[in-house]
């Protein structure tokens, strides 16, 4: 099996709502995202021979998807009073709403099925919260 290692990071701001510690604030991290995909054999021909992908490609797609996340608040539906919500977005912040809490465990299967939807064939996807901090989803 090849496998190929990419990664990219974003600035981004979350909470946990009805988490009982620190992390209930509103709070910052530079998550980075670092994407493994495979193949069993190497494309044959072409200028892509010899390779699993091009890197270059690759790197393109992830940031496009990784860049959507820079510089916002990133909430889970219904985790701010609708007035909070409206507020923040009148006054011009950059919110993301997801369907699933914010947390690294979660991102790193979203991420996962996000890679997969693109087309590649993702081993793994670990999402790091801090330097020492990190979730990886992978597929049976």
């Amino acid at each position: 099996m090849y496998i190929l290692k990419i990664e990219h990071s974003f600035d981004s701001s979350h909470f946990l709502k009805g988490y009982d510690g620190k992390c209930s604030n509103i709070h910052g991290h530079r998550w980075k995202i670092e994407v493994e995909v495979q193949a069993a054999n190497l494309i044959n021909g072409g200028q892509l021979d010899g390779m699993v992908e091009d890197f270059g490609v690759l790197k393109k797609d992830l940031k496009k998807m990784i860049d959507f996340y820079d510089h916002s608040l990133i909430i889970e539906k219904d985790s701010l009073r609708a007035l909070t919500l409206k507020c923040l977005m009148e006054d011009g912040f950059k919110i993301i709403t997801l369907n699933f809490r914010p947390t690294a465990e979660n991102f790193s299967k979203f991420f996962f099925s996000k890679v997969k939807e693109l087309g590649y064939c993702p081993r793994k996807v670990t999402v790091y919260e801090t330097p020492n901090n990190s979730a990886t989803y992978m597929e049976d």
